[in-house]
């Protein structure tokens, strides 16, 4: 009778060791290490090692794991929305292992929290920003009850359900990595990459959840899921749920037109930096552009002229004057709404704040103002504040019913988590989104891009 084979956890690997050597070759993931002379696979191999040996009736000691059986039971009495239990049903018949998308505003955490309760193990929950693992701590502790762990923002305490962020997830993978059976990621569009991936890559957990309004990415690198998370099993889109579960909208672009004189000094600044990059066969739109154009306008004088004439032409076309007079305009007739004002720049932002007295949020805003601000914004003191990129992505302001874009990027994925900020659903809720856009300008050409989604159309 041969030696058990040996599995053991180490640092986001499997040391695969004892039994009969061509069996241990053959196990999937398993590759020989020379640096340390052991047979090793990547940790998220775990689940296909393990169920392999238990089909070939393989003799082995499970040392990997560490970790048992949770008894999850919720709280809650809330009774799910059909899509909620419809995600996590067909989640757990995909194996548990895949990828949700929900547009935001639909209860993605509560899914989770279906999804947690079903798996029946210790559950470690990966979320983007500090704001997001305060959010899901918050509910969590309400759902489940007890010690919920923390790890990250100076905290560090594992519990068997914790909640952390991409962060702090890889860094500390060589402590947490063979603790839970199930993962969750939220926002997941975030994983893809050679840091936030090793999270997946080197954890055992056998169940994986991947949470997002919005999984498709710029580089392409969604197609990474399927081996990080597992594939998408279950998608609902914004136009499917509006109504029962999101608010009515309507989106409105508005156009405007630079005076005179900035659209003189918008040509005049365009043409040199263009003449610029076309003299170094630059493309902004290709891979590495733009850490090239920085590169070569750093080497001289006349890269940094090209430098200031690319950010002049970006200021004059984010906050020309006809925009602010628009927006002026719309927050006249909203006057009694509830209204987000969105930029692509901080100082834009400080601009708007000063010339119209509303409060600002930005990366530069510390927690608790920014905490004291959407607070004051969820009771009505504050109708309006004004953003640039932070409230874009799990934030939560069910109050907000109008949004106004003054500028942003031409990706997808920002135009439709901002409509998502108005979408919460509310008793008689209707929703604006407006985009006022600069003619003549490459925003035109921005805005079409990021409106080629179906929740536009």
């Amino acid at each position: 009778m041969p030696e058990p084979i040996q599995l053991k956890f180490d640092g986001g690997t499997i040391i695969v060791s004892d039994g009969d050597a061509d069996v241990r070759s053959q196990l999937p993931g398993v590759s020989f290490d020379p640096r340390t002379r052991t047979e090793r696979a990547e940790g998220r191999a775990y689940r296909a090692i393990v169920e392999h040996l238990l089909t070939h009736k393989i003799p082995y000691a499970d040392q990997a794991r560490n970790y048992q059986v949770a008894a999850w039971s919720m709280q809650s009495t809330r009774v799910p929305f059909p899509h909620q239990q419809e995600a996590v049903d067909v989640w757990w018949k995909s194996r548990g292992r895949g990828v949700v998308v929900l547009p935001t505003g639909t209860g993605k955490t509560f899914t989770a929290m279906l999804a947690i309760q079903k798996s029946q193990r210790p559950a470690l929950v990966i979320t983007p920003t500090i704001d997001l693992l305060n959010q899901w701590h918050f509910e969590l502790s309400k759902a489940f009850g007890g010690t919920i762990g923390l790890m990250g923002g100076g905290e560090y305490d594992i519990q068997p359900l914790t909640v952390t962020t991409y962060d702090s997830a890889y860094i500390h993978l060589d402590r947490w990595g063979n603790k839970f059976g199930l993962l969750v990621f939220d926002e997941c569009h975030h994983l893809p990459g050679p840091t936030y991936a090793m999270a997946a890559v080197g954890s055992i957990a056998p169940y994986r959840l991947g949470l997002t309004a919005t999984p498709e990415r710029a580089d392409g690198q969604e197609s990474q899921y399927e081996g990080l998370i597992g594939p998408t099993v279950y998608r609902r889109e914004i136009k499917e749920l509006s109504g029962d579960f999101l608010a009515d909208y309507e989106t409105r672009r508005i156009y405007v037109s630079l005076t005179a004189d900035e659209q003189q000094r918008y040509q005049t600044a365009r043409e040199t930096y263009r003449q610029f990059i076309l003299d170094r066969n630059i493309s902004l739109g290709g891979p590495n552009g733009w850490q090239r154009f920085i590169f070569e306008a750093s080497r001289s004088a006349e890269g940094r002229v090209a430098f200031q004439a690319f950010r002049e032409q970006k200021k004059l076309e984010r906050a020309a004057e006809a925009k602010l007079q628009t927006l002026e305009q719309l927050l006249l007739t909203h006057a009694k709404d509830r209204i987000l004002i969105f930029t692509a720049d901080n100082a834009t932002v400080y601009k708007i704040a000063r010339q119209y007295l509303v409060p600002p949020i930005t990366h530069q805003t510390k927690a608790r103002e920014r905490k004291q601000i959407l607070e004051r914004f969820h009771s009505g003191e504050y109708p309006v504040v004004v953003t640039s990129q932070v409230l874009n992505e799990g934030v939560d302001v069910p109050a907000a019913n109008v949004g106004i874009v003054l500028s942003g990027t031409s990706t997808i994925r920002e135009n439709v988590q901002r409509l998502g900020r108005l979408l919460r659903k509310q008793t008689d809720k209707h929703a604006i989104l407006y985009e006022i856009v600069a003619k003549g300008t490459s925003e035109e050409f921005s805005s079409e891009r990021r409106r080629q989604h179906h929740a536009f159309q």
